[in-house]
């Protein structure tokens, strides 16, 4: 059960009430994530609409089409693709932020293709949610302060043509050029950290 402080707080807000080209949605089934980033974007100048699910991200998305977006990837009645998707063909010069906690290559790459502008690990802050909605001719972002290991990026790699390759091991090994009993090791392992 949530805490007094938190339940007035947690009621969704479905209509933007200030200046329509600071709107903003943030799509999280995170509740507390969720109030703090909407807390956050309204102490710094924006007009936040903040909802849970897919569905109710996708309503907001065709009947308000906000300027800005933050939505995660993986939300419990779906993916956030969908809501990414909604975005764009409602408004294709909004500015959308893909966030996730199962970061990796393939993901990323399916967040931009589908037309965000950048992707953050979970829990990003909302300084740098902020420099990634308002970086306007800016190829690149600024870099990371810690930038992923070779060991990390190298097992991104592994999980990403495996993923491509329907998670058939051995056709993941055959394309990787290396042994299949190899490729099932670093499959059972975790990711390297950093």
């Amino acid at each position: 059960m949530p805490s007094d402080d938190i339940l007035p707080i947690d009621v969704t807000k479905l209509t933007f009430n200030g200046d329509a080209s600071r709107s903003l949605l943030i799509v999280d089934d995170d509740a507390p994530f969720r109030i703090r980033l909407m807390r956050a974007m309204e102490k710094r100048g924006f007009d936040v609409v903040a909802v849970d699910t897919v569905s109710l991200g996708i309503d907001i998305a065709q009947e308000a089409a906000p300027v800005f977006a933050v939505v995660d990837l993986r939300l419990a009645d779906g993916s956030g693709l969908d809501v990414v998707a909604a975005l764009r063909d409602a408004r294709p010069e909004a500015r959308i932020v893909m966030l996730t906690g199962y970061g990796n290559i393939a993901t990323a790459v399916a967040a931009v293709k589908a037309g965000a502008v950048d992707y953050l690990p979970k829990p990003a802050d909302a300084d740098a949610i902020e420099s990634a909605l308002l970086m306007d001719g800016r190829p690149l972002p600024s870099p990371p302060d810690n930038p992923m290991s070779a060991d990390r990026v190298r097992w991104e790699h592994i999980q990403r043509v495996f993923e491509q390759c329907d998670r058939n091991v051995s056709e993941t090994a055959r394309r990787l050029k290396m042994h299949r009993r190899t490729l099932q090791r670093i499959l059972n392992k975790h990711a390297p950290r950093g």
